[in-house]
């Protein structure tokens, strides 16, 4: 699991939207196990406070939940509220990022040929993953 400790984004919420992204990827699937609260932080190499911070965050949001001493299973419509989630962030970030090249006075017909050269290089990147 990609974390950077260092990063703007704090530890908890990297998590949450990794497995977030797992489960929208359908790699969990509805009804099945989350790796245990301790397992995962010691995999990350994190307290596990922060995990539970995560799956915290996770079942709030509905993705998962708790089955008293088994652990944290991903919910019968967890890959549709991942999806509308990851949506919705998406949708937030092109919000930011438009709202600043319109603040730098560019032209929408240039926001848009600067989306379309990011995507053409997140395809190559992806490729090359």
């Amino acid at each position: 699991m990609p974390i950077d400790p260092n990063g703007p984004v704090p530890l908890y919420q990297q998590i949450a939207d990794y497995i977030r992204q797992l489960v929208a990827a359908g790699v969990f699937r509805s009804a099945e196990a989350l790796p245990s609260l301790r397992a995962l932080a010691v995999q990350l190499a994190v307290n596990p406070n922060t995990v539970q911070r995560a799956y915290d965050q996770l079942e709030r949001e509905g993705l998962v939940y708790a089955r008293r001493g088994l652990g944290l299973f991903v919910a019968e419509r967890g890959a549709e509220l991942a999806r509308n989630k990851s949506q919705e962030a998406l949708y937030q970030t092109f919000m930011q990022a438009i709202l600043a090249g319109k603040a730098a006075q560019l032209s929408g017909e240039k926001i848009g040929a600067i989306f379309q050269r990011a995507l053409a290089g997140a395809d190559v990147k992806a490729r090359n993953q």
